[in-house]
Order: C-alpha cells, then structure tokens, then sequence
C-alpha cells in the first residue's frame, strides 16, 4: 500500500512539475525564423579580399534619394507583378534600411533624410526637373541640424543590365558610377572623395566601379546640391536591369569602402 502511494505522489509530481521543465528547455528555432535569417544573409556579406575595416563609431553618413521613385525592373516585375523604371513603392528607397543595417555593421553611424521628395513635389505640384531644387532646403537644414563626414545622393542608372553589373568569382554584382558635378569652386573635393571610394572599391570587387562622371555646362544641372559639403557624392547604383541580389552585394561592398576611407584618412 506505501509503494502504490509513493508511485502516485511521484506521479503526480511529474505532471506538476513536467511544463515548468518544459520553459526551461532551450527552444527550438521555428521555420520562421529561419527565413527571416535568410532574408537578411546579406548583412553577413565581407569581402574575402582584403581583412574588414576597424569600427570608425565616430564617423557619420547621410543617405538620401533625390529621385526617390526610380525602380529595378526586376524588382518591380518579382514584387508588383509588372515591369517599371518608376514605382511608388517599390523603388530605391527600400534600399535605405539595407545601407544603414551595412553601415552599422562597419561601425559608422548613417541617417536617411526623412523626406520621400517625389511624394511631397507630387503633392506640391513641382516638376520633375526641379528635385535638386526641392530636396535642396531639407539638406540644408539636416546638415545645419547635425555634421556628418560623407552625403550619398543614391541614384538607379537608366542603362541596361550588360553595362552596370559584374561577375567577380561567381557572383554578379550591380556595378557604381560617382557622378560629380562641377559647377561649384568646392568641386574638387567631392571628386577626390569619389577617387578614394572607387579605390577602396576598386581593391575589393575589381571592375564594381564605372568611370567617375564628371558634370557641367549648359543643359545638366551642374551641382546636384554637392555645393552644399565636402564629401558629398552622387551614387549610380546599377541601373534598370539590376536585381535585388547583385543590388545587396553591392551595397555592402559601398559601406565597407566608405568605412575604410575612414580608416585611411
């Protein structure tokens, strides 16, 4: 009879005791969590030819989109369903998060402009040829708010995929163009800034980079508000045939350059 009744009590134990075991045990990671991992496997991304900078904390960038709206069409057609050089939601600024996740992982600090200027010109009434114009004021009063070292003006070329990606050991990546413009007495800064990155990029993924472009005279704009700091570059960041993977590739190799420009200087 004491047997049966110890056997019960240690029952009874056991089922009181097995959930409270259960929360202790380490959990197992769902599917979910899995493909979140992959989604952002891009975040893992170093080159593997020369050893990752050292972490620059005090260095800070400033992104932005002057032509917020321009698209891939491989994104757009894998996304939205249709082919599109111009999509309101489905464009370049969704390459901002991914800049930032990289520029952190290199240990510098980056901001986006917070305005999305196509909506707010749209709202206004400006025309297209007027966007270094309009986003003009919010630069201003973002760099009179806070310094930053580097402004990136990021852009999507209008050439076709066969111009604006390489293929470096099996992978593709969307290739850059700094576009300079000339028409400030301060220009020279922002080019030898353009020289440096396309050095630093250069050492990691030979061929990444297209010619420096350098702009001015009649019919351009001449500027493209890089008057306004000295290490202010506009960005070509592939062009309309690019897709998200070679777009990710190269986004971090641009963060890991700018922060080992850091380093170099």
């Amino acid at each position: 009879m004491k047997n049966t009744l110890k056997i019960w009590t240690l029952a009874v134990l056991i089922l009181f005791l097995f959930p409270i075991l259960l929360q202790l045990l380490p959990a197992k990671q769902s599917d979910s969590s899995s493909v979140m991992l992959k989604q952002k496997a891009y975040i893992v991304y170093a080159s593997n030819v020369l050893e990752a900078p050292k972490a620059t904390s005090d260095k800070k960038v400033l992104l932005h989109f002057t032509h917020s709206e321009e698209a891939y069409e491989p994104i757009t057609l894998a996304n939205n369903g249709k082919v599109a050089v111009s999509h309101k939601t489905e464009n370049i600024t969704k390459l901002g998060e991914k800049l930032q996740l990289q520029f952190t992982a290199f240990g510098v600090e980056a901001d986006l402009l917070p305005v999305d200027i196509q909506k707010v010109m749209a709202k206004k009434g400006i025309p297209y040829h007027r966007s270094y114009k309009a986003i003009r004021p919010y630069l201003q009063q973002t760099l009179a708010d806070k310094t930053y070292d580097i402004v990136l003006d990021i852009h999507r070329d209008s050439v076709t995929a066969d111009k604006t990606t390489v293929t470096v050991d099996g992978e593709r990546y969307a290739k850059v163009a700094f576009v300079i413009g000339k028409e400030h007495k301060n220009y020279t800064k922002n080019y030898e800034l353009a020289k440096k990155l396309t050095k630093q990029m250069e050492s990691r993924v030979p061929g990444i980079t297209r010619n420096i472009i350098v702009k001015g005279g009649p019919g351009v704009d001449g500027k493209y508000n890089q008057d306004l700091h000295p290490g202010f570059v506009l960005v070509e960041l592939g062009g309309i045939g690019n897709n998200e993977e070679e777009l990710n590739r190269t986004v971090a190799v641009i963060a890991e350059a700018v922060a080992a420009s850091f380093v170099v200087e």
